[in-house]
């Protein structure tokens, strides 16, 4: 008796033991964060407000850009698919509320029966049945815990799905702007280049010696020019093409403002470590889904344990075999049962070791996202800066080259101390430059949306 006594109170201890493993709450773990944000210094980290919590109205102004995303939010398929996933995340997550109570049900029988023609005696039956597991364990409440989690992560990727559709939408615009403003300044050259074949046509019928060759040179020069406004106008067709897929709407003209009527935030104050990445959804669903396999681990050592199930159920019945004659009466019953897993197969040693495994690689995933998030933000401040000074760089350049062109075409007509071709290469010199300061300035606005989507899309 001693030894058994023993021996009850040795399993209490493991059971004990066992339990707070199975009922403890997911905590965050360490996760590296030093030095993730290698350009630092380019932000500003001592303002109250920071970028990444500034709403997307605030940070894209533009009128007809704010009415495009607003149609984006409500027509995006992938959007709407996300609003979908939330809601089966929540019936599951209802489900494993409701697995803490009984499960009742009703299946009512009749028979008629009669024996060697003798008068048919009828008897029914009434049954309502239920089963409750009694969650002694953990094993529910874990699968609940996961459930509520994985809600999060779906609630995460439907923000961070919304931060993308924004993004995509901003970008598409404002390469419509881009390439509309290329578009206006290759129409310019091209009647300036247009002008200067037909100057040229004119001082070979006049004046004496003069070649063919430079004739034919900027004849050539001006059909270049021309093919680069069709294939401007093909890539305005084009994004307008993508655009409206992504609004949800049929390949349409897009309306759209201009580019030097843009105003962006030019001063980008965030935070630092793992506050940086506070509004960044697929770094917080990352983290949602290593909680969901901490509760997995649970939910399998749980399954070690034994499950208590009672199963009650009620009869109102006529049935003789039962010893009740008409008018029926109640027969009520329970049973409880114990399941003690003791030889598996190894399966409850396989799914714990998987359940640890997942956790390990959901721990990964999460600490790559945050070193990537780290990687994006400082990418797109780098590209600001770089952009916004290449952009000082060739606006001073494109004067310069505009005076170029000016005297030199003056030098030709006039004393011909000129040549053609320092004519036709200063136009294309300046046509150049004026191309690579537009697409600079569209970088800037680029690293302006990359630096929003990094910072998890601000708030709505």
């Amino acid at each position: 008796m001693k030894r058994l006594n023993i021996l009850w109170m040795g399993l209490a201890l493991v059971v004990m033991t066992g339990c707070k493993s199975l009922y403890g709450k997911y905590e965050r773990p360490q996760v590296q964060t030093d030095g993730i944000m290698r350009d630092a210094a380019l932000a500003d980290t001592t303002a109250d407000e920071t970028f990444g919590n500034l709403p997307w109205r605030a940070v894209f102004t533009d009128p007809q850009l704010q009415k495009h995303i607003e149609t984006a939010l409500e027509n995006n398929p992938d959007l709407l698919n996300a609003v979908l996933n939330v809601k089966m995340a929540e019936a599951q997550l209802m489900a494993s509320k409701l697995a803490f109570l009984p499960q009742f049900t009703f299946t009512p029988q009749g028979t008629i029966a009669s024996w060697d023609g003798q008068k048919a005696t009828k008897t029914y039956q009434l049954p309502v049945s239920a089963s409750w597991t009694i969650d002694l364990f953990g094993n529910l409440l874990s699968q609940k815990r996961a459930a509520q989690v994985s809600l999060l992560a779906v609630k995460d990727y439907q923000v961070a799905a919304q931060a993308g559709v924004i993004s995509g939408v901003a970008n598409m615009y404002y390469t419509l702007l881009m390439l509309d403003k290329q578009l206006e300044v290759v129409t310019n050259m091209e009647q300036l280049t247009k002008d200067t074949w037909e100057t040229m046509q004119m001082l070979k019928q006049t004046r004496v010696g003069y070649r063919s060759t430079a004739v034919q040179s900027a004849e050539a020069n001006y059909y270049s020019v021309q093919a680069q406004r069709i294939d401007m106008q093909r890539q305005i067709r084009e994004v307008e093409n993508s655009l409206s897929l992504l609004l949800g709407q049929p390949a349409q003209t897009i309306a759209r403002g201009k580019l030097d009527e843009q105003v962006l935030p030019s001063e980008f104050a965030m935070g630092v470590g793992i506050q940086l990445l506070a509004n960044r959804a697929d770094v917080h669903a990352a983290e949602m889904q290593l909680a969901q396999c901490f509760y997995g681990i649970q939910t399998a050592r749980s399954r070690f344990y034994p499950q208590l199930t009672i199963s009650p159920s009620g009869i109102f019945t006529n049935s003789s075999g039962a010893g009740i004659v008409n008018p029926g009466k109640w027969l009520l019953s329970a049973v409880g049962s114990m399941v003690q897993p003791i030889f598996m197969k190894g399966q409850l040693v396989a799914g714990l070791k998987v359940a640890q495994a997942q956790y390990e690689q959901a721990y990964n995933t999460w600490q790559n996202k945050v070193l990537t998030a780290g990687s994006e933000v400082s990418n797109a401040l780098v590209q600001y800066n770089s952009s916004e000074e290449k952009s000082r760089i060739e606006a001073s350049q494109i004067k310069v080259l505009e005076q170029n062109v000016k005297d030199t075409k003056e030098l030709f007509t006039g004393a011909g101390n000129s040549t053609y071709l320092e004519v036709i290469q200063a136009q294309s010199s300046l046509l150049n430059a004026q191309i690579s300061k537009i697409t600079d300035d569209f970088n800037k606005m680029q690293a302006v949306v990359s630096l929003y989507q990094a910072l998890g899309g601000g708030g709505k």
